[in-house]
């Protein structure tokens, strides 16, 4: 995205933000200057970092496959991002030809592309423009109750989201919410930043970048993040780095970088 190009309505493209940063990072185009210059000085203190989102996207792609093949057919990937290659309805499709997925984010700039690329063109696709923090906004959407039937089994995503989220907006709360509200035979898939085996001084400089962007960062601890999965149960094998969920160990390179998120995937019985 050049500069000049018009940016949609209160969008500062002079602040770096959260979606940009990760479409920049996995060779996107639908980025600001602000968003590369906050990447690279990611990349400037931790070479791995410019790996981090691939590794993320990998977890993603395994763990909504797993769900499908689990029967699940209903997924809500909550702070969705910008649309790549790889999203959630193409990996579930693959299992599960006829899942319905329901987008949500509420930064302008993923819904103006998410919008563009989804939304209108599929009766089993829609993109709900909605803060995560808003679970009764997010249901009382039109489209969700289309196409989402809570009284049966859902996965819901919190891929890459919750490190976005202050302690003082409580994020263990948000997950708990939505996981009171699912089905028995539900699925929560999770990923986030961790400072758990990393050096302080370098937790803090990243976390340091992310306040300067509209989104600031929490690095969290494995105590702190498994947490989230209060009232599930870890599927095997449970709470680990990203890129050895379900996996061989990757090449070094991209397991340095998944060693930066933990994830797992917590079922409701």
């Amino acid at each position: 995205m050049a500069e000049h190009e018009q940016a949609p309505p209160g969008v500062d493209i002079r602040t770096p933000n959260m979606a940009r940063m990760y479409d920049y990072a996995l060779g996107g185009k639908d980025n600001f200057a602000s968003d590369r210059e906050a990447v690279q000085s990611l990349f400037r203190l931790a070479p791995e970092n410019a790996y981090v989102p691939r590794a993320n996207r990998q977890f993603l792609g395994k763990a909504a496959r797993f769900v499908a093949e689990q029967g699940i057919t209903q997924f809500v990937d909550l702070g969705a991002g910008l649309p790549s290659q790889g999203s959630t309805h193409e990996i579930a499709r693959q299992v599960q030809p006829d899942a319905r997925v329901v987008y949500v984010d509420s930064d302008p700039v993923v819904l103006a592309h998410a919008r563009a690329l989804l939304a209108g063109h599929d009766s089993g696709i829609a993109v709900v423009g909605e803060d995560i923090r808003n679970a009764d906004r997010i249901l009382g959407n039109p489209d969700m109750r289309r196409l989402i039937d809570f009284s049966q089994p859902v996965a819901v995503l919190f891929v890459a989201i919750l490190h976005g989220i202050p302690d003082a907006d409580g994020p263990a709360g948000i997950v708990a919410d939505w996981v009171r509200r699912v089905a028995a035979g539900s699925y929560v898939i999770l990923s986030h930043l961790t400072r758990e085996g990393h050096p302080a001084e370098i937790v803090q400089k990243k976390e340091a970048i992310f306040a300067k962007s509209s989104t600031p960062m929490a690095y969290r601890s494995r105590a702190e993040i498994l947490r989230f999965f209060d009232g599930l149960d870890l599927v095997e094998p449970g709470l680990t780095t990203v890129t050895r969920w379900r996996e061989d160990p990757p090449d070094a390179q991209l397991d340095a970088a998944g060693a930066w998120t933990l994830a797992g995937v917590g079922r409701k019985n």
